[in-house]
Parts: C-alpha cells; structure tokens; sequence
C-alpha cells in the first residue's frame, strides 16, 4: 500500500465538462481551413503537448496542416463561447476538494492548459483556492504523455510521486501520471480506458466523489 499524501489533478474533463468543447472547435477550426478532422481525431490528442500533436495531426492530414494556425482559431472559437456560457463543474468535484482539504491531502493541478487560461477557469468556478501547486502547459519542456509534468507536480508538493494520486480523463494524461510513478487513477469523460490501458490505472472510478473511497484505503 502506498500511503497518498498528495492529489494531483488533471483540469479539462476531469475537474471541469469542457472536455466536449475541445472536441466541438477543433474539428470546426479544421474544418473551416478544410480538413476533416473527426471525433475520433480529437479524442486522440487529448492533452497531448503540441510537439506531440502537431506531428500527429501531419501524419494524418498532411504537411499542409497548419497546427497554430488551427488551434489558435480553436481557441478563439471556446473565449467566444465562454463569454456567453459558464463553465461547468464535473460531478463531485466540490465534494472531494473539501474532503482534502479538511484531511490536509496537498493538492495540485497539472494540466496541459497555458496557466493564465487555467487560473482564469478555476477561480470562475471558485475553486482555485484550494489548490497549492499549479504546473501547466507552459511551464514544461515535454507535455503529457511525457511524465515531466507529474514529475513537476509532485515536486512543487514537495512528495515523491509514489505519495501522490493523480486524476485523469485521458489515456495521455493516464500514461504521464503512471511514468512519473504517481498511483494513475481515471475518471472516464469522453472514452472508457481499454484493455492496454487498463494496465496503467491503479483504479477507475465514475466520478471524483468516488475518489474518497479509495483514498480512505490508499492505492494498491
């Protein structure tokens, strides 16, 4: 048994449903400059650093892929969404951060987003005060699925990675917590983890106040 002092979750689909836009302006941002880009497309590069998803994404549509160009217009298009929706909480997220924090647990976030936007996400859902480290997209060399960023996270903690717990919704971020020797945990958003996958999860839970039970036993 590993005893968990330290919880380190991922942000977009985990804590906060916004998983669903990255999907919906990435393929509209593709298909506005002419590439087909699908679902399936999408699910594949969730939280995968650029120097990771640009290649991929060339692999598949061509060197005439233009990844800034195509992401920036992604992220326009989600600013201009979100200035007239708000942004919504996953399930159980109140429950489990005020569980740790009652129980003293160090928490962080480690997600592929740039700071500035994932500071600005959390304090509108007003529960950016409950976390002590914030290591995001621009502040590492190598993105998920490197395990840098867990790596990073559990140092800011000041605990090794075996005391920490990591929250994910995506086989990337699953892989980045399980090489930083973190216990990977999975809270499925858009795609169930599959056989390969599964070998890399310490548990897989519906939602994050299912997370308090398996903190109360540690991970195996």
């Amino acid at each position: 048994m590993k005893q968990i002092q330290g919880v380190i979750f991922d942000m977009d689909g985990l804590m906060l449903d916004t998983e669903k836009l990255l999907v919906r302006f990435w393929m509209q941002a593709a298909q506005e400059a002419g590439f087909p880009m699908t679902f399936e497309h999408v699910l594949g590069i969730r939280s995968l650093s650029a120097i990771y998803a640009k290649p991929k994404l060339q692999g598949i549509f061509g060197e005439d892929f233009n990844y800034e160009q195509i992401r920036a217009r992604r992220r326009e298009l989600t600013a201009e969404y979100l200035r007239t929706h708000e942004i919504e909480k996953k399930a159980g997220l109140d429950a489990l951060l005020q569980y740790l924090h009652e129980n003293q647990y160090r928490i962080a976030v480690a997600t592929a987003t740039r700071r500035e936007q994932a500071e600005e996400y959390l304090r509108k859902v007003q529960v950016y005060d409950f976390f002590d480290a914030f290591v995001c997209g621009d502040m590492v060399t190598k993105g998920k699925p490197d395990p840098e960023i867990y790596l990073n996270s559990s140092q800011a903690l000041g605990l090794p990675p075996e005391n920490c717990m990591a929250l994910e919704d995506s086989p990337n971020g699953i892989l980045s917590a399980y090489r930083a020797g973190c216990c990977a945990v999975m809270i499925p958003d858009l795609s169930q983890p599959d056989e390969e996958l599964k070998k890399y999860i310490s548990a897989c839970v519906p939602t994050l106040a299912d997370v308090i039970a398996l903190l109360k036993g540690d991970c195996s």
